[in-house]
This record gives structure tokens, sequence and C-alpha cells, in this order.
């Protein structure tokens, strides 16, 4: 809902519905017997304004609201063709047009508008209609370029987050690897230092402890049980540093979904699941990032749920969101490039339909 309200709420819809207030406002002037169509008319567009934002998983709303605001604007201008504000609906339609389409389909569909604005104008019989639509022309090109730039400037924005969002994970991962090569060198340096150097001096005190001029000392026992103890306790150490050895990947995978404002991370990693190659780690990065990436763009999902499980050799990943999968699964190149990711670190990789009828990833790779 607040991501709703958000969307509702961003400059552009207000600037858009300060002006369908503004067009309603000079509706007074509209014969008395035209003007109950002209606000419904009105209302209807500013209805299908905000269609997408109220609804945006929809996708069959974008072409139905993107028909009929021009209809509706011409429409408008055919009950007042005098000079009049209900051309800057256009205006309005074109700005909405360029977000969300390509800028030459924009420009097809602008023309086609124009013309059909030149038409009511005409039969009318307007003195310069020509004049009146090359001007709206001009305020239509002024608001496709100013839409165009501002979603070029969100997509920029959004793909430098996800930038950010790759360097920081990577570096989570390096940063855990080195710590955990870090680790495993000093354990072999107690073990191959610290414990011979203990091996030769209990053996030392062996030999102390055999002599008959010292056999009585309860100083040599006492050394003797110490070293012992000590030489036990270094390789107990040993031991247990290289029995942690692992990939924080958990840290990583939250890194990388941090910046993107949907969909969140739902992350479970089992308690058994333990990485220390980085090759397998950077897989699984990868994957998820793909995933997440996915179902922003295609599934319009608020939540990813991310769970991985050891099953005996083998590391289970299992990626599910509450998007929606319009269709059959296409392997673009997204899914494309991570199923060769996948295969490429020895794992396998599978696309399934979920019970709610959300894309649902199930992968395998050696653990």
């Amino acid at each position: 809902m607040n991501e709703r309200r958000r969307s509702l709420l961003q400059p552009l819809n207000l600037a858009g519905l300060f002006t369908l207030v503004a067009v309603g406002m000079a509706f007074r002037w509209m014969p008395p017997e035209r003007l109950p169509w002209a606000i419904a008319l009105l209302a209807l567009y500013a209805f299908l304004m905000f269609v997408c934002d109220l609804w945006p998983r929809r996708a069959w709303l974008r072409p139905v609201q993107l028909a009929l605001m021009p209809a509706i604007a011409l429409t408008l201008v055919w009950l007042d063709p005098r000079p009049s504000v209900a051309p800057v609906l256009l205006v309005v339609w074109t700005a909405v047009m360029a977000m969300a389409m390509p800028l030459r389909l924009t420009a097809v569909a602008v023309i086609a508008a124009d013309i059909g604005f030149w038409f009511v104008l005409r039969g009318d019989g307007h003195p310069a209609p020509l004049t009146v639509v090359l001007i709206h022309c001009g305020f239509q090109l002024f608001a496709a370029l100013c839409a165009w730039y501002a979603v070029s400037a969100e997509r920029a924005r959004d793909q430098l987050a996800r930038v950010n969002a790759d360097l920081l994970a990577t570096r989570a991962l390096l940063a855990d690897s080195a710590r955990d090569n870090e680790r495993l060198r000093v354990a072999r340096e107690l073990h191959d230092v610290a414990g011979h150097k203990l091996t030769a001096m209990t053996l030392n005190l062996r030999a102390l402890a055999a002599d008959p001029a010292f056999a009585g000392r309860p100083e040599i026992a006492i050394a003797q049980q110490l070293s012992t103890e000590l030489l036990s306790d270094i390789r107990g150490i040993v031991q247990a540093m290289r029995d942690d050895r692992g990939l924080d990947l958990g840290t990583a995978l939250r890194a990388l979904a941090a910046p993107m404002p949907r969909p969140s991370l739902r992350l479970r990693v089992g308690d058994s699941v333990r990485i220390t190659d980085p090759a397998t780690a950077e897989a699984v990065l990868r994957l998820v990032q793909e995933a997440l990436t996915n179902s922003a763009r295609h599934a319009d999902a608020d939540v990813v749920q991310v769970s991985l499980d050891r099953d005996g050799d083998r590391l289970r990943i299992r990626v599910e969101d509450d998007g929606e999968l319009r269709g059959a699964i296409r392997e673009g190149n997204g899914l494309s490039g991570m199923r060769e990711r996948v295969v490429a670190a020895g794992g396998q990789l599978a696309f399934g339909r979920s019970d709610r009828g959300s894309l649902r990833i199930d992968a395998s790779l050696p653990a």
C-alpha cells in the first residue's frame, strides 16, 4: 500500500492532476447541455491516468490506458472546439506515453493523434487548424522529452544502485574469503610451528622425567603435564579454526538486495550450510541477483524468498517470489545466463511454476 501511495504521489502525477483540475475549471464556459458529458469524460481520463499506478500488476491496463486517453481528449475538443484548454490533455497523454513506450512508438502515436486533432478543428471550421496543431505539437515534444529524460534518469539511478549493490556484495565475499584464508594460515602456523616445538618440549621433559637425578622432582611432572595439555589445546584450536571455515553468504546476499526498493529479500540459510569455495558462493550470488532483477522487471513482485539448504554433498537453492508469471516460461537472456553460470559451476537448474502461479527456481551446486 505504501508503494502504491508513493507511486500515485510522484511529482509527474501531481503535475498531471493539477492540469486536470485546471481543465475542469475551464469547463464553466462550455455550453450547459454538453457540460455533464465533459465532466464524465474528464473523470474517466483522470481515472485512466492513474489506473496503472493503482493496479501495476495488470499489464493489459497499459495499452487500454494509452489508447483511450487520446480518444477522450479528442472527444472533449470536439465537444468544445473553440479555443479551449482541452487540447492540453493531449500533452499530458504524450508525457504518459513517453514514460511507458519507446520514443519511436510515442512519435507515431502522437502524430496520429494530432492528425485527428486537425480533422476535429477543420470539421468545426476553425480558421487556422494547422497552426493550432503545430503549437500543441511543440508542447507535446517538450512533454515527451521531459518524461523520457526523467525515466532515463530513474533507470540510470536504479542501474547505479544495482551496480553498487553488486560491488558491496562482492566486497563482502572477498573480505570474508580473505578472513577465511588468514584463519587457515594461522591454523597451519599454529599446527606446524607451535605444535612442533611443543612436541619437542614434551619429549625432552619425558626424557628428564626418566633420568634418575630428576625422577622425583614435582616440577618436571607439572611441566610435562602442562606441555601435554597445551599441545592438546592447540590441536583443538587448529581443528576448530579449520571447521569454522565458510563464507558468510547471507551477509553478501542481504547487501545485494538492500538498495532495491522492491522486491524485498526474505532469506533462510540452513544451519548445515557452509560454503568454502568462492566460485560456488559467486554462482549463488549471481543466481539470486538475476532472480531479484527478473522479479522486479517481469513479475512485479513485492517479496522474493530465497532458501539455502544442504542435501548431502549438494547445496540446494530455491527462489520464489509473490509475483505473477504471465504465460509460459521463456528463457530469455537473464534466465539463460543464470543457467549457464550454474552449469559452469557444476550445478543444475530448473524453472517451474509455484502454487500461487509465480516463477520458482530450483538449483543445486556442489557444497
